[in-house]
């Protein structure tokens, strides 16, 4: 089933956008893991419709209901269920919509792979919303991992033409990753920030969209975690993170920059600090050699294009009758998904790090 993931723990999505409710099930969780639910609200309200022109102008409390797998605050080690509720649909905004493929959207895919019965309200099953169950599930393995001092941090690299600082690839702690966590717009560089909130703000005016880049790190995770060929910790990160909506792209280390580089640019020296532990003197490896982890932070990057809804008109097709059209999309959207994504990313790394996690020893 696609919204199936299994490793390890395993996780379940059901629901749509503007369906009764949307959730998750989280199975194989190590039982008596205290889960502090007012620090996984504040997780999942990051990923919340913000009250400014960089969101979208639905509201949904995104408060979860805990129906089972959970008692006095711990894991029982049974199916963890979480049950969101929509509160906030506008269904009318899709019904002059229900038969044309918005471009960039999953309509006329979605309709040709489920003869037509697919939900395109909001985008049914295929709609950012059902990211909301994704953070859930990536919050409660961040409270499990930073319990064994495993921090999961990330920051907006670029929006559109604006890029903020970027990580320091081999010196990344805690106190660096919570400070992001805590900001309006979660950059390095705030003047960055501003720029991009007054980017995206002018998108959004020009009846526009923006995309960018979200940057991501993970410390503290020990060498040897992961498999070579497919059960690599990067192919785990990256199928995970490819079930967030809008990603194209994703990139380790130096990634697609390491084509710019000779063998000896690229390589990174090994040595022993003062402390006896195995480093590399720089990071472009991203903290993943042969699919395991080095022991040095892992960091990655996400490409999200801009929101595909717009109120432009476009030209498209009536699926229904196989005739050309034109659309023009009404509705409440995120004029840039990037600032929201921020903790989706974090989530689906949680969720890929603590799968792993599990098969290390005295876990």
């Amino acid at each position: 089933m696609s919204s199936f993931w299994n490793h390890n723990i395993s996780i379940s999505l059901f629901g749509e956008s503007h369906g009764p409710a949307i959730g998750v099930t989280i199975d194989n969780l190590p039982p008596g893991e205290y889960i502090d639910l007012e620090q996984l609200k504040e997780f999942m309200a990051r990923r919340a419709p913000r009250n400014d022109a960089t969101s979208t102008h639905r509201r949904e409390a995104d408060m979860p209901s805990i129906m089972s797998g959970m008692l006095n605050n711990r894991t029982t080690g049974t199916p963890l269920m979480a049950l969101i509720q929509n509160t906030d649909q506008h269904s009318n905004d899709y019904k002059n919509v229900s038969h044309l493929a918005r471009p960039g959207h999953a309509d006329y895919t979605g309709a040709v792979r489920y003869r037509g019965f697919n939900d395109v309200r909001g985008g049914g099953h295929f709609s950012g919303r059902l990211t909301a169950p994704i953070v859930f599930a990536g919050a409660v393995c961040g409270q499990i991992l930073e319990r064994r001092s495993i921090y999961t941090g990330a920051h907006i690299a670029q929006i559109h033409n604006i890029k903020d600082t970027m990580f320091d690839p081999c010196n990344i702690d805690r106190e660096t990753i919570i400070n992001i966590r805590h900001k309006k717009i979660p950059v390095i560089n705030d003047k960055k920030g501003t720029a991009m909130y007054n980017d995206i703000a002018k998108a959004r005016e020009c009846l526009d969209s923006v995309g960018g880049i979200v940057e991501c790190a993970i410390t503290n995770v020990p060498a040897g975690i992961g498999s070579p060929m497919f059960e690599g910790l990067e192919n785990t990160i990256a199928q995970l993170v490819f079930g967030i909506p809008a990603v194209k792209g994703i990139e380790f280390g130096a990634g697609f920059n390491a084509v710019k580089m000779l063998g000896s640019q690229n390589n990174d020296d090994f040595y022993v600090d003062d402390h006896g532990h195995v480093k590399t003197k720089t990071n472009n490896h991203g903290g993943i050699l042969g699919g395991i982890s080095s022991g040095m932070p892992i960091i990655f990057r996400v490409a999200f294009k801009p929101t595909p809804s717009i109120a432009q008109p476009q030209d498209t097709i009536d699926y229904s009758n196989l005739t050309n059209s034109t659309i023009e999309i009404k509705g409440r959207h995120d004029p840039c998904v990037v600032l929201r994504a921020v903790p989706v990313v974090e989530a689906a790394a949680n969720i890929a790090i603590l799968s792993h996690m599990l098969d290390y020893p005295n876990f």
